[in-house]
């Protein structure tokens, strides 16, 4: 029975594959290498541009790479990107406004004092196409030949053909203008990507001496000033005193010319008025005296009409009869007689009046 029965299969061990795990290790070991070479190490280190393989172009900033020391024409814009460890190396570049200080500035003035610019800005800004260009011909630190050593060159230029009193005070507002001009001057022509935005320029540092006697200087000048301005206002106060003492002796002046064409305008109105009420009682005076001329006249004209020898006798009739007096004596006859000389007296006016009618018609 024992022979009958089938013998139990034994398995036998498989020889391990070493070249696999080598593989797999060496995987693992070069991923931890990068990614320690990515975290661990600065970003500025150059050692981790050589090893990285993934690494990061700021904003604002363009990507340069160098193969065995030959500058690539690819540029990067910002972002992640990819690059070969230990054979490509990679340089971010700014494209954007920056501020280069250029420090301790020393220079001597056209009479001989020694004067130091502790610190001079200038702001540029470098044109992303002409990236390759400038790097090629004066590498990642183009800023120290255009900008760095021409401050120094410039400034030291400006100040041999300038006295001090130049310098520190006459033309020290044109400086920033000069050295920008002077700058992007010499960029245009030799370094065109590079723009010249702006050049701040601090007050120079004198001898102590000499600061003493400019200070002393500007006092006196700030008393003269002072003086001045002293003076123009007392001249501003003169002048507006003037100029309210015209004003109110023009305005008087202007009252009274008012007052005496209203007292004028008063005296022809009463000439005017009195003018009128002359003819008035002129015409009036006129009319009563013609009034009167008509009146003697047409009664002249009814008396000669009433001049009649009857008419007249009547009245004379009248008159002695009333007369109330009586008298007697020698002389009553006369009384008649004078009665008959009367009669004759009227019939000759009665003639007379006759006559002068006739001759009138």
């Amino acid at each position: 029975m024992d022979a009958q029965q089938p013998r139990p299969e034994t398995t036998q061990p498989r020889p391990p594959n070493h070249g696999a795990d080598f593989s797999a290790i060496l995987t693992v070991l070069l991923s931890f290498i990068a990614i320690v070479a990515m975290i661990v190490i600065p970003s500025s280190s150059s050692l981790k541009n050589c090893l990285s393989i993934l690494h990061q172009v700021p904003e604002g900033h363009v990507g340069v790479y160098w193969r065995g020391g030959a500058l690539l024409s690819v540029i990067t814009d910002p972002g992640f990107h990819l690059k070969l460890p230990l054979i490509t190396h990679y340089e971010p570049v700014q494209v954007t406004l920056q501020t280069d200080q250029v420090r301790d500035i020393p220079c001597g003035t056209k009479g001989g004092v020694m004067i130091n610019f502790e610190k001079i800005e200038v702001v540029n800004r470098l044109h992303k196409d002409y990236v390759f260009d400038t790097l090629l011909n004066y590498g990642v630190q183009y800023d120290n030949t255009w900008i760095y050593d021409k401050i120094h060159h410039k400034i030291n230029q400006f100040c041999s053909s300038h006295s001090l009193q130049q310098v520190y005070i006459d033309v020290f507002d044109q400086i920033d203008e000069k050295m920008k001009d002077a700058l992007q001057g010499d960029c245009t022509r030799y370094a065109p990507g590079i723009e010249i935005i702006s050049v701040r320029v601090t007050k120079p540092t004198i001898p102590e001496s000499i600061r003493r006697n400019f200070e002393r200087m500007e006092e006196e000048r700030t008393k003269v000033l002072i003086a001045v301005e002293k003076q123009r206002v007392v001249e501003k106060e003169a002048e507006t005193n003037k100029k309210m003492a015209i004003s109110e002796a023009e305005k008087l002046a202007n009252v009274s010319k008012i007052l005496m064409e209203q007292k004028l305008m008063e005296k022809d109105s009463a000439r005017k008025r009195e003018e009128i009420e002359n003819h008035m009682y002129m015409a009036r005076e006129k009319s009563l005296a013609d009034a009167d001329f008509y009146r003697l006249t047409r009664e002249s004209d009814a008396n000669k009409l009433k001049l009649t020898p009857q008419f007249l006798e009547l009245k004379f009739i009248e008159a002695i009869a009333d007369n109330t007096k009586i008298f007697f004596g020698e002389k009553i006859p006369n009384m008649v007689l004078d009665q008959r000389l009367l009669g004759n007296f009227l019939q000759q006016v009665s003639r007379n009046v006759s006559k002068e009618r006739k001759s009138e018609t």
